[in-house]
C-alpha cells in the first residue's frame, strides 16, 4: 500500500519513534537513488534537510568551500546570494549550512508551510545545479585567489571566505588541537583531512578538482534527504520528485569511509601553536589522551561513553578531573565524545600545564582510571550522571535550534554509515540498557575495555610557540614573492583581470528579474500582531513573583533574581566570581562533590549567572542581578528548594584550595572566549568607552573581569584572605528578600501547588535595608588596539545616537536586517573576505557595527564610515523593502522554549517593555518604508562621525596600524 501512496518511491520501513512523539518512514527513490527519511508529528516547525557524504581527500578544505559556493546561485535562482536574500526575506526559523568531518548537510527550517517550500526550492537547486560551473569567480571568492596589491613594491596577497574563517580557526588552540586528534587517531582515512581546511593547504585546491568533486558526490545516489514536523507528505514527495530528483539516474558512488585499524601502542605526537611575542610559555602546554570509542552506530555505547565523559571530567564530583588538578598537572580539565564520525573518539585534555608534566599526565589518567575500574564508580556519581543526562533528553529544551534539525544531526550519526537512522532517536531502551550502572559494573567494564586495554589511542602535546605564527607569516611571504617574480608579464596580467572580474561581479547588484525569481511571501503572511508571553505579576510583601502559566510537560522552571546593586562599585567584578563558584564549593552539610550528586540526582540543573538588564529607553540606566536559574520535575520541587536553600545561605567561602580551582578555570575559560568570541570582546570594550550599561557589563565579565581573574590567579595567596572575605559580604548584601524577584514558568495546576514551599522559601531569607549604590563610572573614550596572536580581526565601530538626538523606533530593526545582510555583507564579508559581519540598534540609542575573523582592519572602519552615503542613495524597490521587513519579523518570531517564554517576559518586566511597546516596534517593522531608512543616513553619519572603534587581532596587523589607535594593549601576558 505504502508503494503505491507514494508514486516513484520504494517503501523501506515505517516505525514510532514514541520518545520524540513521532512517526518514522524510510524509503528510496526509484529513479535516483536518493536516500528519503521523514518524521512526522504535530510540530509546526518543519525542517527540512538534504546531505550528502563528502569525506576529504586532502586538507585543501574543499567540502567547505563547495558548502560555502553552490550557495551563491543555481540554475533556477542566479543571484549571486540566494541564500542572503533568503535570509532577508523569509519567515525561516533556520537558514544555514554545516560542513562536517565526513558529510555535508543543508538544513533550512519555517513553520510556514509556503516558505518551507521556497526555501527547499531554493536548497536543492543550489545543491543539483549551482552556478560554479558558470563563474569561476565563486570558487575564487569564497574559496581563495590570488590579489596583485599595487603599489612602489607591488606584491602578491591570498584572500578568500573559507580561507580568511580558517586562518582564526587555526590561530586557537583548542581548534587546533580537536582537528590533530582526527588526525593522529584515524591516519589512513578520510578523517586524518581537515574537510574545513588548513590555511597553508587551501591554495593548493584547484578549480577543476573543485568542480569535480561537485560532480562526484553532489548526486542523488549519495544524498541523505530529511523532512521533519507536520508537513504534507505527498505534497513533499511529489515536489522534490518532480522538480529534482527525476532528473537523475541511479549511479554507484564510491563515497565509503574505510574504518580506521587499530594503531597498537599509544602514539604520541607534538604540536605547536602560536602565542604573542612578549607571552610568557609557562603554564601554555595542552595535553590530550585519545580513544577511538568503538562505532556511531553502536548507539547503546555512544550514550553510555557521553555519560562517562561527563562522569569523569564535566562536574565537581568528577574523579578524573579531581585527580589531575589536584596532583598540579595542569590548571583546566575537560573531556570530549565526538560521535559524528563513523569510530567515535573520547579524549581527556588538561590545559595551562608545562611541557614537563606529560609523564605525570599519563600517570594520573591511568592510575585514576584502573582503581575506579578495580574499586568502581561512586553509584552516586553514576545515578546523578544518568538522571542529568535523561532530564535533558526528554526536556528537549535547545534553546531555539529547532528539534528537528538537532535529531536529524543525531540520525546521521547512524544513517550515513548504512545504519537504522532511528536507532538513537528511540533512547528509551538504551538508557535502560546503561541503566545497568547503577547495579553493576558496566560503566567500569568500557572503561577497562575501551580505554585501559585500548589498541587505538594517541597522546598529544600542544605547545605555545612565540615564532611560529611570524615564521609561518614570513614563509608565506616569501613563497608568494618567489611565485610573484616567476609570473611573466602576461601572467600578472592575467591575475589582474581575473580579479577585476571579481571585483565587478562582487560590486554589481543583480538586476530586479534575477531577484524575482526568489520566491517571498507576502506582509499578508505575517501575523499582524505580536505574540503575547504568559506574565502574570504578584506582589507579596518585599518579593515581586513573575509567574509565567505555561504547559510545561511536569517541568518546574524557578528562577530567583537578585539586585545586586549594594554591592560597592569596587566589588563588581566579585559579583561574576560568586556566580561562578556557587554550586561548585562545599556547603555546611555537603562537599562539592556530594551538592554537585544531589544537584543532578533530584535536579534538571542549576546554574548562575552575573547580569544586568538594560533600560528600554536610557543606557544610564541598568538593573544589575544575579540569576539563579534552576529546574526539577513538580514532584522534586521540595528537592531543589531543600539544595537552593543549601546552597543559597551555607555556602562555604574559605575552602581555600577549591576556589583557587575554580579561579583558574575561570582563567582559562575566559582566555579560550577571547579567541573564540573576539567578536563579542571587541564590541563589549568598545561600549565601555561611551555607555554605562556598556561599562558596567565590561567590569562584570569582559576583558577587564579577564584582567581581574589573571591577576587573581598569579598572586592567589597573597589575596586569598581579602578574596574570601569580599565573596562573604557580596553575598550578604546580594541574598536579601528585599533584593529579589522570583520568575516561575509551568503549568497553572503546578504553580498553585508549590506556592506554599515558595513562601516557606522566602521566609528563610533575611530582610535588611541595605544601602544601594548608583555606580558612578568614569568613562574613558579610547580606540583601542587589543593585541593578540590570531591571525584575523575583529573590528567594532560605535556610539550612542540618542546623544547626538536621535530617536528609536521598529524602523532601526529593519536598518539592522539591511545593514548586516546587504551593506556589510557585500562590503565586508563578499568584497573584504572577511567570515561575517553585523550591525546593533538598541532601545537605549547604543549602536555598533563589528566583522568577525576580518583580514581587513582600516578598510573595514571605511565601510562602517561610509553606510550614512549608501543610505543616503537607498532606493529599493517594493518587492525587496517587503522581503527587508519579512527578514526582519523573521526573527521576532522564532518559536520560543516554554523555558524562553518565562525568561524573555522577566527580561521585559525588568527593562520596563510593556506589550504595547513590543506591538508598537512591530507596527513600525511592518509599517517601514523607503523612505524610513533613508532618513536613518544622517543619524548613522553622525554616530560614526562622532563613535570610537575597538579592534581585537594579530598583534603584528594592529601595530603596523598603531597611528590610528589610542591605546595598543597585549592581552595577554
Amino acid at each position: 500500500m505504502a508503494e503505491e501512496k507514494y508514486t516513484g518511491y520504494e517503501f523501506k520501513d515505517e516505525t514510532g519513534i514514541n520518545e520524540i512523539d513521532s512517526k518514522g518512514e524510510v524509503l528510496i527513490h526509484k529513479k535516483s537513488g536518493a536516500r528519503i527519511v521523514l518524521v512526522n508529528n504535530n510540530d509546526d516547525n518543519k525542517v527540512f534537510s538534504i546531505a550528502f557524504k563528502t569525506p576529504p581527500e586532502d586538507s585543501t578544505g574543499l567540502p567547505h568551500i563547495l558548502e560555502h559556493s553552490v550557495l551563491c546561485g543555481s540554475r533556477k535562482f542566479p543571484s549571486k546570494e540566494p541564500f542572503v536574500e533568503l535570509a532577508k526575506g523569509s519567515l525561516n526559523t533556520f537558514l544555514n549550512a554545516m560542513t562536517f568531518p565526513d558529510k555535508t548537510m543543508y538544513p533550512v527550517a519555517s513553520r510556514n508551510e509556503k516558505d518551507f517550500f521556497n526555501l527547499m526550492d531554493v536548497y536543492l537547486d543550489a545543491v543539483f545545479f549551482p552556478n560554479i560551473y558558470k563563474y569561476p569567480e565563486i570558487f575564487k571568492q569564497e574559496g581563495w585567489h590570488y590579489e596583485i596589491v599595487d603599489g612602489d613594491h607591488p606584491r602578491l596577497e591570498i584572500s578568500g571566505v573559507v580561507y580568511n574563517e580558517m586562518k582564526g580557526a587555526y590561530s586557537t588552540p583548542e581548534e587546533l588541537l580537536m582537528r590533530k586528534v582526527q588526525e593522529t587517531l584515524y591516519p589512513n582515512t578520510p578523517y586524518a583531512h581537515d574537510s574545513g581546511g588548513d590555511p597553508e593547504k587551501i591554495p593548493e585546491l584547484t578549480y577543476e578538482r573543485f568542480i569535480e568533486f561537485h560532480k562526484r558526490y553532489y548526486h542523488p545516489s549519495n544524498a541523505y534527504i530529511y523532512a521533519y514536523g507536520n508537513i504534507n507528505k505527498i505534497r513533499f514527495l511529489d515536489f522534490i520528485d518532480r522538480e529534482y530528483l527525476s532528473n537523475f539516474d541511479r549511479e554507484y558512488i564510491k563515497s565509503d569511509i574505510p574504518p580506521q585499524n587499530p594503531l597498537g601502542s599509544l602514539r604520541e605526537y607534538e604540536f605547536l601553536y602560536p602565542i604573542s611575542k612578549g607571552e610568557s610559555e609557562l603554564d601554555k602546554t595542552y595535553f590530550s589522551l585519545n580513544f577511538s570509542i568503538g562505532t556511531a552506530t553502536d548507539p547503546v555505547l555512544t550514550m553510555a561513553f557521553s555519560i562517562i565523559e561527563y562522569l569523569l571530567l564535566e562536574t565537581p564530583a568528577s574523579p578524573l578531573k579531581n585527580a589531575l588538578i589536584k596532583e598540579g598537572i595542569g590548571k583546566d580539565v575537560f573531556g570530549v565524545y565526538e560521535s559524528s564520525l563513523l569510530q567515535p573518539h573520547f579524549s581527556i585534555v588538561i590545559k595551562n600545564s608545562n611541557e614537563d608534566k606529560k609523564t605525570g599526565f599519563k600517570r594520573v589518567v591511568f592510575d585514576t582510571l584502573n582503581n575506579l575500574v578495580k574499586n568502581g564508580i561512586d553509584k552516586k556519581l553514576i545515578e546523578a550522571s544518568i538522571n542529568i543526562f535523561e532530564f535533558k533528553l526528554r526536556e528537549a529544551d535547545y534553546r531555539g535550534l529547532p528539534k528537528g534539525l538537532v535529531y536529524h544531526i543525531k540520525m546521521m550519526e547512524s544513517w550515513l554509515y548504512d545504519g537504522d537512522p532511528f536507532i538513537h532517536l528511540r533512547y528509551d531502551s538504551h538508557l535502560k540498557e546503561v541503566k545497568r550502572a547503577l547495579k553493576d559494573n558496566y560503566f567500569e567494564e568500557l572503561i577497562k575495555k575501551y580505554i585501559l586495554e585500548s589498541n587505538h589511542s594517541t597522546l598529544l602535546t600542544i605547545k605555545p610557540d612565540k615564532d611560529i605564527l611570524k615564521e609561518k607569516e614570513k614563509k608565506l611571504r616569501e613563497r608568494l614573492d618567489r611565485y610573484f617574480e616567476s609570473l611573466t608579464k602576461d601572467e600578472k596580467k592575467k591575475i589582474k583581470e581575473e580579479t577585476k572580474r571579481l571585483k565587478i561581479r562582487q560590486i554589481t547588484p543583480d538586476p530586479p528579474e534575477i531577484l524575482e525569481k526568489i520566491p517571498i511571501l507576502s506582509i499578508n503572511d505575517i501575523d499582524k500582531e505580536a505574540e503575547s508571553l504568559p506574565l502574570e505579576v504578584n506582589k507579596e510583601k518585599e518579593t515581586t513573583q513573575l509567574y509565567h502559566p505555561i504547559f510545561t510537560s511536569g517541568i518546574i522552571y524557578f528562577n530567583l533574581l537578585f539586585d545586586t546593586t549594594a554591592v560597592n562599585q569596587d566589588d563588581i567584578p566579585y559579583i561574576s566570581l560568586l556566580s561562578q563558584i556557587l554550586t561548585r564549593v562545599s556547603t555546611e552539610n555537603y562537599s562539592y562533590g556530594d551538592l554537585s550528586n544531589e544537584i543532578n540526582v533530584y535536579t534538571g540543573g542549576i546554574s548562575i549567572v552575573a547580569d544586568a538588564f538594560g533600560s528600554k529607553d536610557d543606557d544610564a540606566i541598568y538593573y544589575p542581578k544575579l540569576v539563579v536559574k534552576s529546574k526539577s520535575l513538580v514532584d522534586k520541587f521540595p528537592d531543589l528548594i531543600r539544595i537552593l536553600r543549601e546552597i543559597i545561605f551555607k555556602t562555604r567561602y574559605n575552602e581555600k584550595d577549591r576556589i583557587k580551582e575554580i579561579v583558574q578555570e575561570a582563567r582559562s575559560r575566559l582566555e579560550m572566549s577571547i579567541y573564540e568570541l573576539g567578536h563579542n570582546i571587541a564590541s563589549g570594550r568598545l561600549l565601555s568607552y561611551f555607555s554605562p550599561f556598556g561599562k558596567y557589563m565590561e567590569t562584570l565579565s569582559g576583558l577587564s573581569y579577564y584582567w581581574f581573574v589573571r591577576d587573581l590567579e598569579e598572586n592567589y595567596d597573597s589575596k586569598y584572605e581579602i578574596l574570601s572575605n569580599k565573596l562573604t559580604d557580596v553575598a550578604e548584601r546580594i541574598f536579601n528578600l528585599n533584593n529579589l524577584i522570583l520568575s516561575i514558568t509551568a503549568d497553572r495546576k503546578d504553580i498553585d501547588r508549590i506556592s506554599n514551599q515558595m513562601r516557606s522559601f522566602k521566609e528563610d531569607f533575611p530582610i535588611n535595608k541595605i544601602e544601594k549604590n548608583s555606580y558612578s563610572f568614569k568613562l574613558t573614550p579610547n580606540n583601542e588596539g587589543l593585541m593578540t596572536p590570531g591571525n584575523v580581526q575583529y573590528v567594532a565601530k560605535g556610539y550612542n545616537f540618542k546623544r547626538l538626538g536621535y530617536k528609536y523606533s521598529g524602523h532601526l530593526m529593519v536598518l539592522r536586517t539591511i545593514a548586516s545582510l546587504d551593506y556589510l555583507w557585500n562590503r565586508v564579508r563578499v568584497q573584504g573576505g572577511a567570515y561575517g559581519s553585523f550591525a546593533r540598534f538598541g532601545r537605549n540609542g547604543n549602536m555598533y557595527f563589528c566583522s568577525y575573523r576580518d583580514p581587513n582592519l582600516e578598510e573595514t572602519l571605511k565601510v562602517y564610515d561610509e553606510m550614512g552615503r549608501y543610505l543616503n542613495e537607498f532606493n529599493p524597490n517594493n518587492r525587496e523593502m517587503t522581503k527587508y521587513i519579512i527578514g526582519t519579523v523573521s526573527k521576532l518570531d522564532h518559536p520560543l522554549t516554554p523555558s524562553m517564554k518565562g525568561e524573555i517576559a522577566t527580561t521585559r518586566y525588568i527593562s520596563g517593555i510593556t506589550q504595547d511597546d513590543v506591538q508598537k516596534e512591530r507596527d513600525e517593522i511592518l509599517g517601514t518604508g523607503i523612505k524610513s531608512i533613508r532618513n536613518f543616513s544622517d543619524m548613522v553619519r553622525d554616530t560614526m562621525k562622532n563613535g570610537y572603534y575597538c579592534v581585537l587581532g594579530n598583534e603584528n596587523k594592529i601595530s603596523a596600524n598603531s597611528k590610528i589607535f589610542g591605546k595598543l594593549i597585549k592581552v595577554f601576558k
